[in-house]
């Protein structure tokens, strides 16, 4: 090359870098780094951070990171969201200017992740576009719309007598081991096609429970629609704490984009303890059963972001059904207590009812919906006006008839009534019933078609009736799902699928012996017929009973009787009837009734 190029090519360039340099200026970020004090379970005290604020993320070393809990004048209490074991004193804490967020998204659906977003089963990792905070202002009031709809769970018992509608905050509550998980998993089966994402939220829970449950929504088709949001009992406090607050945040992504999202937090008992052990680490006062004094918020500021939205802004719902455990069947215990002022509606488990083999083991009497009656369909309400009634009075009559009371004719039908009511009632786990099945049995139960139905054949009969009901015409089973009730037509042509169903569980008439007996009876009327025709005969006047006589004694004047004529009342009158006093005497034109003799004495 030319050197008279190459110097003008260098010339450029030099010049080009003179104007690019003179153009840069420098920016110094300014960052608020601190010094980790103490360590402790699950928290750090942090010192030098004098505008963090309060929920803020901060970074530590190897990875960890924290929520400022306590804003203090001279240090900052953090949570910590992984292991402690990591974190020293000295560390540096660095503010990171955001709160914490959770990914969001479609692509986690069938996906099994930690509250922080993190995959925990083993198909890869997870790309998504967008992040929300776990912590999120509720739906204001005005962008509310009222819960019209239901959600059906597939049991017979809650979707006929305590209705859920999409929108609702119900919670489910009774002892350990009664059965809440299974209610709640069986709820999502049955979202199985009607167009409801999940998202099953387990709170300290068991590893072993929480792989338990996955597989049984893997094997039932129901990861399709799913999310699981896991924290285990061997994570830090901390995690505990934001997995329901996480797991919210992504139902309100799918709600946001106008789609009906049902989440179970399973369960929130675990989430107090956790937030319990944070305070009581943090040193903050301790209120009843040592739960600080702000429990009650934690719970209601999640439980509030579980509403029905307008058409106007998509018009999605969020279904929210938390679980909590009680204590010796204490209902009054101070988290149950929070939990049922907070939701719209419970369902009780009962243990007694768990040991006697009754499932789902539910408390009708204790339980109850709100806001899910207006929900649930007319089909429902036209065949179960008096059901719930109809129980609690069998209930009651099986109380009292323990003790050994004698019970008249119609409360035994009651009873027997009841027994077929609680006999349909039941369920087997993981076997949601569809509409038409739960109808066509709650007709033939109000129709009384099972009170003939042997009580060792119930279940049996039941299942010949759910089958019973794919028979049911097309245009009939399209009226389940509308506003309209049930006719009398479509309540006749479910009856006669019943009975038909139901033909071979009714128990053979019995012998009818009455055409004998009454052969042999009528003898003795007719004798009777002659016996009273022979009196009157020989003029023997009719004999009245006692109280009838006694009557005529005291109405006619007496008249003294003659000793002939008492000797004559003595003679044995033939063929008197028991209960009877001998007939009277006439003198003339009166006539004057005699008393009967006594027993054991004789007159003269």
């Amino acid at each position: 090359m030319d050197p008279e190029n190459l110097a003008s090519v260098l010339d450029h360039m030099f010049t080009q870098v003179d104007e690019s340099t003179a153009r840069l200026q420098a920016q110094l970020n300014q960052r608020e780094i601190g010094t980790v004090v103490t360590v402790s379970a699950g928290i750090a005290m942090i010192s030098g951070l004098p505008g963090v604020g309060f929920e803020e993320l901060v970074q530590l070393r190897n990875g960890s990171s924290g929520i400022a809990f306590n804003v203090d004048e001279n240090e900052v209490g953090i949570v910590l969201l992984s292991d402690f074991h990591h974190v020293r004193a000295g560390d540096e804490a660095a503010r990171t200017g955001r709160v914490l967020d959770v990914a969001v998204g479609d692509a986690l659906l069938g996906r099994v992740i930690d509250p922080l977003g993190r995959a925990l089963d083993d198909l890869g990792p997870i790309h998504t576009e967008k992040r929300q905070p776990i912590e999120r202002p509720a739906a204001p009031i005005m962008d509310r719309a009222p819960v019209t709809v239901p959600l059906q769970t597939g049991l017979t018992v809650i979707d006929a007598l305590i209705p859920i509608g999409r929108g609702q905050r119900e919670l489910i509550l009774g002892d350990r081991q009664t059965g809440k998980t299974a209610i709640a998993i069986d709820t999502i089966l049955n979202q199985r096609g009607q167009d409801v994402v999940c998202v099953y939220c387990a709170i300290g829970q068991r590893a072993s429970a929480v792989a338990k449950a996955i597989a049984v929504l893997r094997d039932g088709g129901a990861m399709e629609y799913t999310v699981v949001v896991v924290s285990e009992g061997n994570d830090p406090p901390g995690l505990t704490y934001i997995a329901p607050y996480a797991a919210t945040s992504i139902a309100e992504y799918f709600m946001e984009q106008g789609r009906d999202v049902l989440i179970i937090y399973d369960d929130l008992t675990q989430h107090a303890r956790a937030y319990r052990e944070l305070s009581l680490l943090l040193r903050r006062p301790p209120g009843r059963e040592a739960f600080p004094g702000d429990i009650f918020y934690i719970h209601s500021r999640l439980l509030e972001r579980a509403t029905h939205l307008r058409k106007e802004r998509g018009g999605g719902s969020l279904t929210a059904m938390p679980i909590i455990e009680t204590e010796a069947q204490n209902i009054s215990a101070f988290i149950p207590t929070n939990l049922i002022s907070i939701t719209d509606g419970q369902i009780y488990l009962s243990p007694a009812l768990f040991e006697l083999g009754i499932l789902p083991a539910i408390d009708v009497g204790k339980s109850v919906s709100r806001v899910g009656g207006k929900a649930q369909r007319p089909t429902y309400r036209s065949v179960t006006g008096d059901l719930k009634l109809a129980y609690a009075q069998f209930e009651e009559l099986e109380t009292f008839a323990r003790f050994g009371a004698r019970l008249d004719d119609s409360a035994r039908t009651t009873i027997d009534h009841g027994q077929r009511i609680r006999a349909c009632l039941k369920q087997h786990e993981l076997a949601p019933l569809t509409v038409p099945a739960q109808i066509a049995i709650l007709v033939a139960l109000t129709a009384k078609l099972f009170d003939r139905v042997p009580l060792p054949r119930m279940a049996e009969a039941k299942e010949a009736v759910s089958a019973a009901a794919k028979d049911i015409p097309e245009e009939v089973r399209a009226r389940f799902e509308g506003d309209q009730k049930l006719s009398d037509e479509d309540r006749s042509v479910i009856v006669d699928l019943a009975l038909t169903a139901l033909a071979i569980f009714q128990p053979p008439p019995k012998a009818d012996a009455k055409t004998d007996d009454t052969s042999a009876v009528k003898p003795d009327k007719n004798a009777k017929k002659v016996e009273k025709a022979d009196s009157t005969t020989d003029e023997t006047p009719m004999v009245k009973p006692d109280k009838e006589a006694k009557k005529a004694r005291e109405s006619e004047p007496k008249v003294p009787v003659s000793p002939t004529k008492t000797a004559a009342a003595q003679t044995p009158v033939a063929q008197t009837a028991p209960n009877t006093v001998p007939a009277a005497k006439t003198s003339g034109k009166k006539t004057v009734p005699e008393k009967p003799a006594d027993k054991g004495k004789d007159k003269t």
